[in-house]
């Protein structure tokens, strides 16, 4: 018996065509097998894709496993944002989903509508520096620095084994702009990306970093900044991001942007 998935081409944390990350989202993947997933997501050929499923509990309403094309990844930030977004167009669709995957459960709120769509994923500290994957985060002094990186990918493959970190996050604040905090970029060589647009878990990560450190100002029981990554790809893209405390303790990071719809077609399997 023939079946048909509906496939999503999806860019997140952009609203600009062709900018941001680019990613897959497969669309009542209930029936796949994670072989056929694998095989998508090698087809598409993004760094990842997102497969979403039935939930198969009462704690959450929406599944999603995300595969590279390699293998299968606990959680990824940017897949979360562009499959979310794709599930907020459909019709009757909830404001609030609590969305399920290999590293646990995290909350997504619809925040806006139409053009202002924003896409918001929480999750708690713990879940930031466990399973959904773990990178080092290096900071650089200014945005020349940073530009002119030019890492030896096949020497981090090797540092990666070595400590643990599957991504290099390198990250600088910046003093003379309104609009965001720091530039960043991202360069993953275990996992076959030489470097990544836009991360939305890596800023999750360095907000948590930056309050440790207090380079946040608070307003109450709240922190936030903007991050823009990107630009060394000519794929700029924005992570919004908001951080939550009981007290002196960080109780949970919000990460949200927008996205926008390349394509979609069905594929039959």
């Amino acid at each position: 018996m023939t079946r048909k998935v509906q496939v999503h081409q999806v860019d997140a944390f952009t609203r600009e065509p062709f900018t941001g990350n680019p990613t897959g989202v497969v669309l009542n993947a209930d029936a796949l097998s994670e072989a056929q997933m694998l095989a998508i997501a090698r087809e598409l050929n993004n760094a990842e894709t997102a497969f979403i499923l039935a939930p198969d509990a009462d704690d959450h309403t929406v599944r999603a496993r995300f595969f590279t094309p390699r293998s299968e990844a606990g959680f990824v930030g940017h897949a979360t944002i562009a499959a979310q977004y794709v599930l907020s167009r459909r019709h009757e669709a909830p404001r609030w989903q609590r969305q399920k995957s290999k590293a646990g459960i995290v909350d997504v709120e619809v925040r806006g509508s139409d053009e202002d769509r924003r896409i918001a994923i929480r999750r708690i500290p713990l879940r930031i520096v466990g399973a959904a994957g773990t990178r080092l985060l290096i900071g650089v002094r200014g945005p020349e620095p940073l530009k002119q990186l030019k890492p030896d990918l096949a020497r981090l493959t090797t540092l990666s084994a070595q400590i643990g970190a599957a991504g290099y996050f390198v990250f600088t604040l910046v003093a003379n702009t309104s609009d965001h905090l720091t530039e960043a970029r991202m360069f993953c060589p275990a996992l076959g990306i030489a470097e990544d647009p836009v991360s939305g878990n890596a800023h999750g990560l360095l907000g948590a970093y930056l309050a440790r450190l207090g380079l946040l100002g608070r307003n109450g029981e709240r922190a936030r900044f903007c991050g823009v990554q990107g630009h060394s790809l000519h794929r700029p893209g924005r992570v919004e991001v908001e951080l939550e405390f009981a007290g002196s303790e960080l109780a949970g990071v919000w990460i949200s942007g927008q996205a926008v719809s390349i394509f979609q077609t069905e594929i039959e399997f």
